[in-house]
């Protein structure tokens, strides 16, 4: 039964009114993170349902006693600010949630590139195919090396939003650390050399493009990633497979929301029959970063 909002003034009204908002504002992000991605035309949806669940909720609480709102704005910000000292689910999240979600549907843009059909097999070179023969013999996804780190790696981020991306988060977990820890270090000028996995991993991530594109297909796939290495005039680089159309959507939104510093505003990717790829190039500060160049010379595929 509905109470008397007879005997509240107007002032208390309105805090009460600015508490309820405030903690819808709090409480939708969070109701976000278990509910899976929604992307309707394009447009991802999944918060809007979660600010429509925490209108509900607290229509329910003032509905059956209007002062409950004021303990459970409390106990809302006491939980975030407890998660603040335990490295869980923050304000700062909340924040990063909402960013996320605007940046997403208005700010990143997509950013095809060339498709793959510029290989042209006709100019195929020795040289090119030495280089594939020398990279797809290094990479190595089941040796216990390479999986152990890539499992302890796959856990270092983002784990406050498996409820909502899944394996996605431990995709992009592993490409953050691998790629902040990484250090270029060049070949020998005479002679090309390709590092497996194991050999980067036991140097401490030192080595060039070709030795960061077997290193990162190789941990990746070993947790269940699909990936393949490419090759352009003067680099490789290694890229993700998102799936279809609605995947990448989805894996776009995650990438928006889990690396918010810089501001995501382009995702580059390449897409052919209805597949779409992204980068993860060392260059790159974010997966889907900008392909230095798209003369494409070779595809390992795995």
């Amino acid at each position: 039964m509905a109470i008397d909002e007879s005997k509240y003034t107007a002032a208390q009204k309105s805090l009460l009114n600015l508490l309820s908002l405030l903690t819808l504002l709090l409480l939708a992000p969070y109701i976000n993170r278990f509910v899976p991605p929604l992307v309707a035309n394009g447009w991802h949806v999944d918060l809007g349902v979660s600010v429509i669940i925490s209108f509900l909720l607290i229509y329910l609480f003032r509905w059956i006693f209007r002062p409950l709102i004021i303990p459970v704005f409390l106990l809302v910000c006491g939980l975030l600010l407890i998660n603040k000292y335990s490295d869980r689910y923050t304000f700062t999240n909340v924040l990063n949630d909402y960013k996320g979600m605007v940046q997403g549907n208005w700010g990143a843009k997509d950013s095809k590139q060339l498709d793959i059909l510029s290989l042209y097999p006709r100019r195929v070179e020795s040289y090119r195919d030495k280089t594939v023969r020398g990279i797809r013999e290094k990479i190595n996804f089941q040796d216990s090396v390479v999986r152990n780190f890539s499992v302890k790696h796959s856990l270092d981020h983002y784990d406050e939003y498996f409820y909502k991306y899944g394996k996605i988060t431990r995709f992009l977990s592993l490409f953050r650390f691998i790629n902040n820890q990484f250090k270029y270090v060049l070949d020998s000028r005479r002679d090309e050399y390709f590092a497996t996995p194991q050999e980067t991993i036991q140097n401490g991530l030192g080595g060039d493009c070709d030795d960061h594109s077997i290193l990162m297909v190789s941990c990746l796939q070993s947790i269940g990633a699909r990936c393949r290495i490419v090759l352009v005039k003067g680099h490789a680089y290694p890229e993700l497979y998102c799936g279809d159309r609605a995947d990448f959507e989805i894996m776009k939104q995650a990438i928006v929301t889990l690396f918010p510093r810089p501001v995501v505003k382009e995702i580059y990717y390449h897409e052919l029959k209805g597949e779409y790829w992204i980068n993860l190039d060392y260059t790159a500060r974010h997966p889907g970063g900008p392909y230095m160049n798209d003369k494409v010379y070779a595809l390992i595929e795995l």
